[in-house]
């Protein structure tokens, strides 16, 4: 063959390809509209071979946005989790403390990434008390909300709206969040072991991990009350992080875990 007919061929096969952001937001879009969604299908549909659709499925399902199924994916089974409201009305005293020591960190004019959550919105509180001028970039509206109107400059994440937990989800947060690097992070989450933070709310461990990834100092946001605890999505191992803020001190393994990692405790008064 012809060196013109193939790169006549090559052009014709890659006409029409969707790219894979574009791709993944529209099988989460189909999954919206039913039940379940079939690799052959969206292979043919974006134009690709069925193992880029398997990719963006598995890509889709270690960030918590799918359930894989045979020959496809579903919408992630929804197990009871408290939402946010909920949340935010238990270990009140705790969050505060937490939030108060978490805010001490932030230094003027550093820039910090927020994500969404109970522990974190107090955090916001905190910060925004103290008039620390900073620049934060945060996937939380209650978070944008607070520090929308002090001496913070707030640049709020694009993506999909997740109503119970008023927070942005997906991956034109992603990509939004890796355009940036920033001084430190702050990030909350349902369950710490001594394998590391984990989460269970959908699409949340995705944003923890690319924050951790653009941040030069890693905090994780933690009450006692989820020391041990397994979410469903792993966020990262305890290497990821820099310090701990808590309400009270972890003990045995998870100590032990922590200390081997060379992470900073820092118990909030």
């Amino acid at each position: 063959m012809s060196k013109t007919k193939t790169r006549a061929k090559t052009i014709e096969k890659g006409r029409g390809r969707v790219k894979k952001s574009d791709r993944r937001q529209q099988i989460l879009l189909e999954l919206k509209l039913r039940p379940h969604v079939r690799i052959n299908e969206l292979a043919q549909r974006f134009n690709v071979s069925n193992e880029t659709v398997r990719r963006d499925f598995d890509a889709l399902s270690n960030d918590g946005l799918i359930a894989r199924a045979h020959g496809g994916a579903s919408a992630p089974a929804q197990g009871h989790y408290p939402g946010l409201d909920e949340r935010a009305n238990a270990r009140i005293e705790e969050r505060e403390r937490i939030g108060i020591s978490a805010a001490g960190l932030v230094r003027d004019g550093e820039t910090v990434m927020i994500d969404s959550g109970s522990t974190t919105i107090e955090m916001a509180r905190a910060l925004a008390y103290l008039g620390t001028p900073c620049t934060v970039i945060t996937n939380s509206i209650p978070v944008a909300m607070t520090l929308g109107h002090g001496a913070a400059e707030v640049l709020l994440c694009p993506g999909e709206y997740l109503a119970t937990e008023s927070a942005t989800i997906g991956t034109e947060t992603l990509e939004f969040l890796s355009r940036f690097n920033v001084d430190r992070c702050m990030i909350g989450s349902s369950g710490f072991s001594a394998e590391g933070p984990s989460e269970t709310v959908r699409g949340f461990a995705a944003v923890k991990r690319m924050m951790l990834t653009r941040a030069a100092n890693r905090h994780l946001l933690i009450d006692s009350g989820k020391f041990g605890r397994k979410g469903l999505s792993q966020v990262g191992d305890l290497t990821n992080l820099d310090s701990i803020v808590s309400d009270t001190k972890p003990t045995g393994e998870l100590l032990n875990a922590i200390n081997g990692a060379e992470v900073d405790v820092l118990v909030a008064p």
